[in-house]
């Protein structure tokens, strides 16, 4: 017998009360492990309630995984203390960097480039991580809206590398995939077809959870990852491609702006189950 499908929604503020209250039938929750950073509160008790009901992932955006300023230490003593207090199922952030050498940090992932040194960069600073928590992270692929001149490396080769090198899983974000290649010029079919051919240049066993949100389009054609919306059908088919290749993955739900009811999530992660079957 095939396994349960393991499928989750990201648990933002809107829903902290409905969700303890239901307790719907969900394979795990993530939160972003910033929100969590206070020592004591309310806040983290919220937390401990959530991660004694479900199966936790912390997903971070403030590692700046991929900055030569090197990571900030305060950050990463602060996400360990919050690892070692609710021993979560998965830990992940961004392959992106946001510091710079004067300790500037944007607000925002900002895209690395593809190549050798950039790539000899991220290792090293997901080892340290990893040597911090004492477990393997996940690494996502983000949605950029610039780039590098002079990549030497295609961003599924960079990911193949990374993982085999560090010991680090691939979390892949299929949405940010799909948003790309629309933002390249594509036409919907064309991005669904550019994100596929992505998902096969990946090596199997390396995928170590899926995302899955909603894009919208701006008057002027840029698209824009805002998890504000529904999955989009090519997005859902470029998933099922994953799925087909990768097997039965955990799939995270993500919804964090226009956030609607829960049972709005919890039929888009029922979509989501269904296509593991």
């Amino acid at each position: 017998m095939a396994p349960e499908p393991v499928v989750g929604i990201g648990w933002r503020h809107a829903h902290y009360e409905a969700l303890l209250a239901q307790r719907p039938a969900l394979g795990f929750i993530e939160v972003h492990a910033e929100n969590f950073f206070a020592e004591g509160g309310v806040t983290l008790a919220l937390l401990e309630a959530g991660r004694e009901a479900y199966a936790l992932s912390l997903h971070g955006v403030g590692l700046a995984l991929g900055s030569a300023a090197g990571l900030d230490a305060r950050h990463l003593a602060r996400l360990a203390r919050l690892v070692e207090r609710t021993q979560p199922r998965w830990v992940s952030d961004h392959a992106c960097f946001a510091r710079t050498g004067t300790g500037l940090h944007a607000a925002d992932l900002l895209p690395i480039p593809f190549t050798d040194e950039s790539l000899a960069l991220m290792c090293r600073h997901v080892d340290e991580v990893q040597q911090r928590l004492s477990r393997p992270m996940l690494v996502e692929n983000i949605s950029a809206y610039v780039g590098w001149a002079g990549d030497t490396l295609a961003e599924p080769e960079f990911f193949n590398e990374l993982t085999r090198r560090s010991g680090c899983g691939l979390l892949l974000d299929v949405n940010n995939l799909f948003v790309n290649a629309r933002n390249a010029g594509r036409d919907a079919a064309a991005a669904m077809a550019e994100a596929m051919r992505w998902v096969e240049a990946i090596r199997p066993g390396s995928v170590g959870e899926i995302h899955v949100a909603g894009h919208c389009e701006r008057d002027d054609g840029l698209v824009i990852d805002d998890h504000g919306s529904r999955v989009c059908d090519e997005v859902w088919r470029v998933y099922a491609h994953a799925i087909q290749r990768f097997g039965p993955t955990p799939t995270l739900v993500e919804w964090d702006t226009d956030v609607p009811a829960l049972d709005v999530l919890l039929a888009e992660a029922a979509q989501a189950r269904a296509l593991q079957r």
